[in-house]
């Protein structure tokens, strides 16, 4: 199941056309995923802890409509799949509206692979598998 994380659009993030900077979404999408990971009682510095990282290795972005400031945003993120040493995250920021819909601004699609403290690629450890199963779909 996706996991959601709300934000609001803070001032520092608008361009001067008055909408969020492009790079930002990618920002949006760092907070989704490590918020996810501390929901499933894993977050980076326990993972750190344990001698791994994950390191996005790609990241694909489709811009659909803008937000602006002051803006209340969430971030959905899931993990679509995961293979010896890297994971396929998918990742939607929506803008609640008024009437109870949600309107899609960003899709992004981000490969994290596992590495060592050292930065080598490595086989994820067992007990990841099983922590991450919450942000699988359906779950």
């Amino acid at each position: 199941m996706a996991h959601r994380t709300p934000l609001t659009v803070r001032f520092n993030e608008i361009d001067p056309y008055g909408h969020v900077n492009h790079s930002v979404y990618v920002t949006y999408c760092e907070v989704g995923r490590t918020d996810a990971l501390t929901a499933c009682g894993i977050p980076l510095e326990v993972m750190a802890e344990r001698g791994y990282q994950l390191v996005v290795t790609r990241i694909e972005v489709r811009f659909r409509q803008a937000a602006t400031a002051g803006d209340r945003l969430v971030v959905e993120t899931e993990l679509a799949d995961m293979k010896r040493a890297s994971g396929t995250w998918h990742q939607r920021i929506l803008r609640p509206e008024d009437d109870g819909t949600e309107t899609l601004l960003v899709s992004a699609e981000v490969t994290a692979g596992v590495t060592d403290r050292t930065g080598r690629p490595t086989r994820p450890p067992a007990w990841l598998f099983p922590a991450l199963e919450p942000l699988r779909p359906g779950a």
